[in-house]
């Protein structure tokens, strides 16, 4: 199966993948490469590297300055600075799912937006077909991950109610 992912680098889901490995930092942050959603998976259940979530936050655009960060990722500003102190521990399995849909979804964000500080200030902004709430503070529970996510996938397709 190995032989596969490395004959065609974007098997299914791999374009999806490669995408939120690098807004975790890519091949500067991992050890291998992840191109599938099993690579990605694996890495999950190891835990992601501390500096995965540093190089994250790092490159946000307008988030960085929000609160609600914190919830989307599921970690307090003070244990953030902690973490950044030891760069190398990996993040729990929970933080390290969180950090990845996080990703996931600013990759995706910013597919349907066209930039990356556009999908941001999106995230902050109230949306009308989250019946005004921010995609940002939605993000703190798994049932407001799945809502952004269809939202999107219905901004995508231009269908916005």
């Amino acid at each position: 199966m190995a032989d596969l992912a490395d004959r065609h680098p974007t098997a299914p889901g791999g374009e999806d993948v490669q995408r939120v490995a690098e807004l975790l930092g890519g091949s500067r942050v991992f050890s291998r490469a992840l191109r599938t959603p099993l690579d990605a998976h694996d890495m999950l259940m190891e835990g992601l590297p501390g500096r995965a979530l540093d190089h994250l936050v790092g490159n946000l655009l307008v988030l960085k300055r929000s609160n609600s960060l914190e919830r989307a990722v599921g970690m307090s500003l003070r244990t953030f600075q902690r973490r950044r102190e030891a760069p190398e521990k990996p993040l729990g399995q929970e933080q390290s799912g969180r950090a990845w849909k996080f990703a996931e979804i600013l990759a995706k964000a910013t597919e349907v937006f066209g930039s990356q500080e556009e999908a941001e200030q999106w995230l902050d902004r109230p949306a009308m077909g989250l019946d005004q709430r921010r995609p940002i503070d939605l993000l703190a529970t798994p049932a407001g991950v799945e809502m952004v996510q269809d939202f999107l996938h219905r901004l995508e397709y231009g269908v916005y109610t």
